[in-house]
């Protein structure tokens, strides 16, 4: 922590990046070998660039730096480095014992911010499998190293982050939008769900409306076919955190009145030959629901698997996410399109559609005469759907 919480960096001023902080010109970094990396020259930026330091000496505990864009420099703000090659891990050792508290608490995902390679995804795997814990990983990229390698890194995650504010800093701002495109390209070709994240409505934090910017910077973010818009400041720091999030649902649901059909036309690729069966399964569920003109279309999934493969699809009806996995529901959240029901699994099909159209009409999801479209694995009953 800052002593007194914060600092403020005028132009010119040195200050000492040190991995303890007892004195107003020093500034406590949590990891002692992005310290001993740096090299005389190099560019520190704090919080997303809005604080930049120039390192003029270096030594094993401690840097010197100078500032050359002032503001104001709180405790816990994030440090960039670009161009810099840090001799750094994935996962710290803060991060291990984390993960530990992690493992007790049952969590559902577990975000891995600052990806450069696919083998750090692999070693977050690792700890988590060492640990029992069946938490998802949200990958954040916001390194330059990590657009390098990028589709390996989306293949061995289970989400991506676009975290622009980092990314903005590690690579010329204005490469963001077309970068953030092509992120959610891929990942719609490889079929893994895609959070778009940082500064959409920035203005929010001091403001209770948006900027038309932000509204547009919203809007096509969802256009473009991410499955998840996500607010930071404006809702962990912001003077207006309620009237965010409604102003965020209100693009959404208004953008996605928007989406056109040709958007589920181009399904995603197929990596996993052993996905082909519910590759084709979830394009014929979802053409016939449109074909029918269905309430819902319903899937019926301990894993999540398939849902995330028709939530992919984009299809126009609403697809009702069935599970007797309490996490799995939970993890369904994420899902774009994907209404997700904690539904225990009786022991034939036939008591389940009951059972679920029971549910819809109390719901008000479904009335007499509307059709529904089921979607089971071939051993529904022996649980390998």
């Amino acid at each position: 922590m800052i002593p007194g919480g914060a600092i403020q960096a005028e132009p010119g001023r040195r200050l000492r990046l040190t991995t303890t902080a007892s004195a107003p010109d020093q500034i406590p970094v949590g990891e002692a070998r992005l310290v001993a990396s740096l090299q005389v020259g190099d560019n520190v930026l704090i919080g997303d660039g809005t604080v930049a330091l120039r390192v003029v000496s270096t030594g094993p505990e401690a840097a010197e730096v100078e500032v050359t864009l002032p503001g104001e420099i709180r405790s816990r703000q994030g440090i960039n480095v670009p161009g810099a090659a840090l001799a750094l891990e994935a996962l710290t050792a803060k991060d291990l014992r984390d993960l530990d508290w992690t493992a007790r608490q049952e969590v559902d995902f577990v975000g891995l911010s600052f990806v450069r390679r696919p083998e750090d995804i692999d070693r977050l795997r690792e700890e988590l499998n060492r640990r029992g814990s069946s938490a998802d990983i949200v990958a954040k990229i916001e390194k330059a190293e990590a657009l390098d390698c990028l589709d390996d890194i989306i293949q061995r995650a289970d989400v991506i982050m676009i975290a622009r504010g980092d990314l903005g800093v590690e690579i010329d701002v204005a490469r963001v939008p077309m970068v953030q495109k092509h992120i959610i390209n891929r990942c719609r070709h490889f079929g893994v769900p895609v959070i778009t994240a940082t500064q959409m409505l920035e203005s929010m934090r001091t403001s209770n409306r948006p900027t038309r910017a932000e509204a547009t910077d919203v809007a096509n973010a969802i256009l473009d076919g991410t499955d998840a818009v996500m607010l930071s400041a404006e809702t962990a720091t912001g003077a207006f955190p309620v009237e965010a999030v409604r102003v965020m649902n209100r693009i959404a649901v208004e953008t996605e009145k928007a989406i056109p059909d040709s958007s589920r036309l181009c399904p995603p690729r197929v990596v996993d030959p052993s996905q082909e069966v519910t590759q084709a399964a979830v394009e014929a569920a979802g053409l016939l629901a449109e074909r029918v003109r269905a309430q819902l279309l319903v899937v019926a999934t301990r894993s999540g698997t398939t849902a995330v493969a028709l939530s992919q699809q984009r299809n126009r009806t609403t697809t009702l996410g069935l599970s007797d996995h309490a996490e799995v529901v939970r993890k369904m959240a994420l899902y774009w399109g994907v209404l997700p029901v904690h539904l225990h699994e009786p022991d034939i099909a036939s008591d389940y559609v009951c059972r679920v159209a029971q549910w819809a009409v109390e719901h008000h999801f479904a009335g007499p005469g509307d059709r529904l479209v089921f979607l089971f694995g071939s051993h529904f009953a022996s649980g390998t759907y």
